[in-house]
């Protein structure tokens, strides 16, 4: 890679242990692939598809994550709450409201012989069908206005359920921010591209899980759910699994993306 730009992998929604296991098994080829300098991965529904563990946390930071971040499944799981706050390098939305344990936004150092740069990830949740949170297009405004002042290189993941609203916010943050990945609804979109003003996007950057599923989940019980409309706490599905992303090449001087590539891996019946 030139040593003027700075490649981004981000990592899509991990599903409970079996995504777990794909990414630890394909992270390693996708290290060499894309030799980055960051890695992210939204990591909310890692824990038995239904939140976070803070041992599950640690799992992924260990494997060489270097961000995680999360949604509106962030509180899922209830000892959370009580180590968001030591859990350094994980992100809940920042437009939750004030006095919210956690951080919705940090600032990375990327550092090698090569290059001596900072990195902002910012965590953000629709509006749309989803929590009645702050709104997102005002919390960013407000946090790039610290941002910006230390950095060009601001990367937004944007948890949300309507992909009207994740494309309204990327082209209100075109040319302001790097790339804006949406996440959330685990099916990667065909969408992938730079906006006229330099920002990388893409409306859903998909799954980590079982390819057999609904939405990682087990298929017989989500019909279910559907044909009957009765609740029940859904599991994760077995079986073969795909790790999707992407990879984001961003200029450091200006900010601008030059490059984003959405990748899929998948694993072999019975790995």
């Amino acid at each position: 890679m030139p040593d003027n730009t700075v490649t981004v992998v981000y990592i899509a929604d991990v599903v409970g242990e079996a995504g777990r296991n794909a990414l630890k098994k394909h992270f390693p080829g996708i290290i060499s692939r894309f030799h980055p300098h960051l890695v992210i991965c939204n990591a909310e529904n890692a824990s038995g598809g239904y939140g976070l563990t803070e041992r599950n946390y640690h799992e992924l930071i260990h494997l060489g994550i270097d961000v995680l971040t999360s949604g509106n499944h962030i509180w899922d799981k209830k000892e959370i709450m009580g180590h968001i706050n030591a859990m350094e390098r994980l992100l809940r939305p920042a437009n939750y409201p004030p006095g919210v344990p956690g951080r919705g936004a940090i600032i990375i150092p990327v550092r090698n012989e090569a290059i001596d740069v900072e990195v902002a990830v910012i965590n953000l949740m629709g509006r749309v069908f989803m929590l009645p949170v702050d709104c997102p297009f005002q919390t960013i405004d407000a946090l790039l206005e610290v941002f910006r002042a230390r950095t060009p290189l601001v990367i937004v993941d944007f948890h949300a359920e309507a992909t009207s609203e994740k494309q309204a916010l990327s082209y209100y943050l075109d040319g302001r921010v790097s790339a804006v990945i949406g996440s959330h609804t685990h099916v990667q979109t065909s969408d992938a591209r730079v906006l006229d003003g330099g920002t990388g996007y893409i409306t859903d950057a998909g799954m980590t899980g079982p390819v057999n599923s609904v939405i990682g989940m087990d298929i017989t019980q989500a019909v279910s759910r559907f044909l009957y409309t009765m609740p029940g706490r859904l599991k994760v599905a077995t079986g073969r699994c795909m790790v999707q992303g992407l990879m984001l090449e961003l200029e450091i001087e200006s900010g601008r993306c030059v490059k984003i590539e959405p990748f899929t891996y998948t694993t072999k019946e019975g790995d």
